[in-house]
């Protein structure tokens, strides 16, 4: 029985410019932090070896402390190999990064920088397909079709890319996605792919460990991987590694539903808030009463949160005789509210303009709610 744990697409290093600066850091720190999460799960699941399909660096130009740090962490626990893949991020042409990661590796760092057989354990193979660069072009995986390895051995292959079936914003299809069976592989690890994913009993995307995204709206995992021996069925069981949570949370609304009572009974549950990336994407119609009320409701919640970013590009909204008349019944305020309600529902205009004036109809009900 041969035990592993299956990681990939770590990106340490990731700067995340996008978010505020106060949580920058903790993401990024989070990410170094999977190294350790990592072990651990390794060591709970009697597993030996760490496989990282690619992308273990977010650039192929880290900072010298993000590679330090790296190879320090998994030199903490010598009883664990570590094999690490260049992906698309830090493909073979960043050959300065892998380079110096030769030179700083500890005993138990192997790189898999050429498509060679590396003997992992007695009767167990690894075939690596290493990035040569960010896109490849061609099918990375094909070498070991033909890779010869000793009698009875164990056969696993490493690799980081798309499937043919199978691809992530648009990346070129280039990996075999029966390579498993037209190599004899017992199991092939992927990554490239953020969400674990099962492609048959013997293909794995592993997924991140420590999610950077709302795309796959799943936890950062691993996978422990066990393999009795030569042509066995892997048994493959998910491992959580991830500190935050990125969640999408999606909100349908009808006119006359109370959009504040909605989003509170379906925000996530109070103990992990702190740790928790939420994205709220309402959609629907909903008057303007209702759009201020939910407005408030998301800025009262944002606090409890890492971070709340709140999407309503399809929430429409439908204003009433009513809702005018809370603004104002006459007067500029009320023939302004007018003009706005007429550019909303003009179906002659564009899509972008009538978005915009239904946004600033609801700012102006809000202000006037507010200064009321």
């Amino acid at each position: 029985m041969f035990r592993f744990l299956h990681s990939s697409d770590l990106h340490l290093g990731k700067r995340f410019g996008q978010m505020p600066e106060e949580l920058r850091g903790q993401l990024t720190a989070a990410r170094q932090g999977a190294l350790a999460r990592l072990a651990e799960a390794a060591r709970a699941a009697g597993a030996g070896t760490i496989l990282v399909a690619g992308d273990v660096f977010d650039t192929g130009t880290p900072t010298p402390a993000t590679l330090r740090q790296a190879l320090t962490q998994m030199a903490a626990d010598p009883g664990l190999d570590w094999v690490l893949l260049p992906g698309n991020h830090d493909a073979l042409a960043a050959d300065e990064l892998w380079a110096e990661a030769a030179r700083r590796a500890p005993p138990n760092v192997r790189l898999a920088q050429r498509p060679e057989p590396i003997e992992l354990a007695p009767g167990v193979v690894l075939m690596p397909a290493p990035c040569t660069t960010r896109r490849p072009g061609r099918d990375l995986t094909a070498w070991m079709d033909d890779a010869a390895t000793p009698e009875g051995a164990i056969r696993l292959g490493l690799a980081h890319g798309a499937v043919q079936s199978f691809g992530e914003e648009g990346a070129e299809d280039v990996i075999a996605p029966d390579r498993a069976a037209r190599a004899g592989l017992d199991y092939l690890a992927l990554g490239d792919w953020h969400g674990q994913v099962r492609l048959d009993a013997r293909t794995w995307y592993s997924g991140t460990p420590e999610p950077d995204r709302f795309k796959h709206d799943a936890p950062g995992r691993a996978l422990a991987v066990s393999v009795a021996g030569p042509g066995a069925a892997p048994e493959v069981d998910p491992v959580d590694t991830g500190s935050f949570d990125w969640t999408r949370l999606a909100i349908g609304l009808l006119p006359g539903e109370d959009p504040a009572a909605r989003l509170g009974a379906a925000l996530p549950d109070v103990g992990r808030r702190g740790r928790t990336l939420l994205r709220v994407e309402a959609t629907g119609r909903v008057r303007l009463a209702g759009q201020s009320a939910l407005a408030a409701a998301v800025a009262e919640a944002a606090p409890d949160f890492a971070f709340l970013e709140f999407r309503g590009a399809g929430l429409a909204l439908e204003p009433e005789a009513a809702d005018l008349d809370a603004i104002d019944r006459e007067g500029a305020l009320r023939r302004a509210a007018d003009v706005l309600m007429a550019e909303a529902a003009d179906p002659a205009r564009p899509p972008a303009e009538r978005a915009a004036a239904r946004a600033a109809l609801a700012r102006l009900y809000a202000f006037v709610a507010e200064d009321a």
